[in-house]
């Protein structure tokens, strides 16, 4: 699926999405690293010795959130808080195997699926009699209403890149789609991932999307809960869905609880009042210690970055006006020059900080595609290594010398001055900042770090207003395409994903081609992600620092539980609480 989520919280947010499972592009909440050698498949171990007692209904599950939803409407969330809501109130066309990735009928509302001969036509069948929580049909009605509504100029939405390449979607009848590419597409089944909106409750011409009341409380359910209320910065609480397709949930209901500080939540979680939460780095061990929890490790289809604004932060400006046509862009004064981006590049210690911040629980990456995705990933690359001479000679070059000895590089009277940002609450990512902050000032930066509120930081970054942002992309799936993060077309302030306003018209073209190969075959479609990931390398729109790990825990009164390094909850259904 193209379950794409933004890292941040960051990386639970953008952001939570591995353990939300949901199906977009979302910032995400804590998981980190893993080890360079561990590189074919999202590796899973476990840590879990409970008994299972007989299945009866009731109890509450509580997890922990380091930061509120924004935004209860999937087409419009862009973190994992929502995502986890949403994830289990808005059904989707397809599912994904929870230990191999592989797009899956599972889950889905679609019960088959067809491919024309060339590739051009895909036609799903719907399963029979799936209703609403309020008894209205799911039906192929949603879908095309859904995809629509994404289209649509009313509509401001990151999920644009699911519309990539299609040319039509007919529905024939309430039980089949029929959707039609204007070329091959390799990535067609993962972008008709989306979550669908209840089409009934809303206007025909999506007048009212982005302003519902369904919003913020959604009144039907297709998915295992059901909302039941929401208390701003405190929890969202869902309740069972007894009518839910895969049978009646054994839980009461979900509680998605805001602690915005980790270390209460271990202390919840050792004292029985949160049942789940994303481990950091340093609580590993003191968890290890819980005789109350089981404990879970996946290497999963994330990583962690430093995204460089290439553009100037005063007036952002979209990659192609409403004509599709390229918009000059003013450069970033300062990251505007790719000798600068690679002297931050050269200036971190990353030895360092995969021990000392990530305590062992991550690994260096070189580009965007991770080693899981073997047949494109190109093992040749070699990271940017710790090199101060090396940063200090390009800094140099580039014209930024220390002129008055104060220990920060000037040119043309303005001082190497930037601001580096990330969300307030998560620790690895705050010890980060310091380090990088620190390790820069050795070579003549002058880095202003500021921890912020999370709501705050994604404005400023799907807004294109700051200099550097510490933040992650988890969800990434088993495709190497993320057109979404690179592609001139996604430079779109507010809403995109490629929010460091990266344009390169070879990326644009090789991007395209990876997608169209005819046949689809990974052995023919590798070359065009390999050179994709050399110019990344060289180009610097982000400076890459770990590839993910995700540990967490999970209450051992809670039975059924049997999580994946692709979905943790697809069975939550089937949960239920050891009495």
């Amino acid at each position: 699926m193209n379950r794409k989520s933004l890292n941040l919280i960051v990386v639970a947010a953008i952001f939570a999405t591995t353990l939300a499972g949901c199906a977009q592009p979302v910032p995400i909440a804590p998981t980190q690293g893993g080890s360079a050698q561990e590189a074919a498949a999202p590796a899973a171990s476990t840590e879990k010795n409970s008994s299972a007692g007989e299945a009866q209904p009731g109890g509450i599950f509580i997890d922990a959130s380091i930061a509120d939803a924004e935004n209860l409407n999937p087409l419009l969330s862009a973190e994992t808080a929502s995502a986890a809501v949403n994830a289990m109130i808005f059904p989707g066309l397809i599912g994904a195997d929870p230990v191999t990735g592989a797009t899956t009928t599972d889950g889905g509302m679609a019960e088959s699926w067809t491919v024309s001969d060339d590739g051009l036509v895909w036609t799903f069948k719907l399963r029979e009699g799936i209703k609403w929580s309020d008894g209205d049909p799911v039906d192929s009605a949603d879908f095309k209403f859904t995809y629509d509504a994404v289209a649509s100029d009313l509509v401001e939405t990151p999920r644009k890149t699911a519309l990539d390449g299609i040319e039509s979607i007919e529905t024939p009848d309430p039980l089949t789609i029929v959707v039609k590419y204007k070329e091959v597409r390799c990535t067609a089944i993962t972008n008709l991932g989306l979550q669908w909106l209840p089409s009934h409750l809303y206007q025909a011409d999506f007048t009212d999307i982005m302003t519902n009341t369904l919003n913020t409380a959604p009144t039907v359910s297709a998915g295992p809960l059901k909302f039941k209320d929401w208390k701003r910065d405190d929890n969202v609480t869902m309740e069972r869905n007894a009518d839910y397709w895969q049978g009646s949930p054994y839980m009461d209901g979900r509680i998605i609880k805001v602690v915005p500080d980790t270390a209460a939540q271990l202390t919840q979680l050792q004292n029985g009042e949160i049942d789940l939460m994303g481990l950091e780095p340093d609580q590993l061990t003191t968890a290890k210690g819980f005789d109350n929890v089981d404990l879970y490790s996946f290497k999963t289809d994330s990583y962690d970055f430093i995204g460089l604004n290439l553009a100037n932060p005063e007036n952002p400006q979209p990659g192609k006006d409403e004509n599709g046509n390229l918009v000059d862009q003013e450069p970033h004064p300062i990251f505007g020059d790719v000798n600068v981006r690679k002297a931050v590049a050269h200036s971190l210690d990353y030895k360092t900080i995969i021990d000392k911040v990530y305590l062992e629980r991550g690994y260096q990456i070189a580009s965007n595609v991770l080693p899981a995705v073997d047949w494109a990933f190109d093992p040749s690359l070699q990271p940017y290594q710790y090199d101060l001479d090396a940063a200090r000679k390009l800094l140099e070059d580039a014209g930024w010398k220390d002129s008055d000895g104060d220990g920060i590089r000037e040119k043309d009277g303005k001082k190497l001055e930037l601001s580096l940002i990330t969300n307030s609450g998560n620790q690895v990512r705050e010890d980060l900042g310091a380090l990088a902050q620190d390790q820069l000032k050795q070579v003549g930066f002058d880095i202003k770090f500021e921890a912020i509120d999370f709501g705050v930081l994604v404005e400023k970054l799907l807004g294109q207003q700051y200099d550097m942002v510490i933040i992650g992309w988890a969800g990434l799936g088993t495709d190497p395409n993320d057109d979404a993060f690179w592609k001139t077309d996604y430079d779109t302030p507010g809403s995109g994903f490629n929010f460091v306003s990266y344009h390169n018209p070879q990326i644009d073209e090789l991007l395209a081609k990876g997608l169209a190969v005819a046949g689809c075959k990974p052995e023919d479609r590798a070359s065009y992600y390999k050179e994709i990931q050399k110019i990344i390398h060289d180009d610097l729109p982000y400076v890459f620092v770990s590839g993910g790990i995700s540990d967490f825990a999970i209450a051992k009164r809670w039975q059924g539980v049997k999580p994946g390094p692709w979905g943790t909850f697809y069975n939550i259904h089937q949960w239920y609480l050891n009495q």
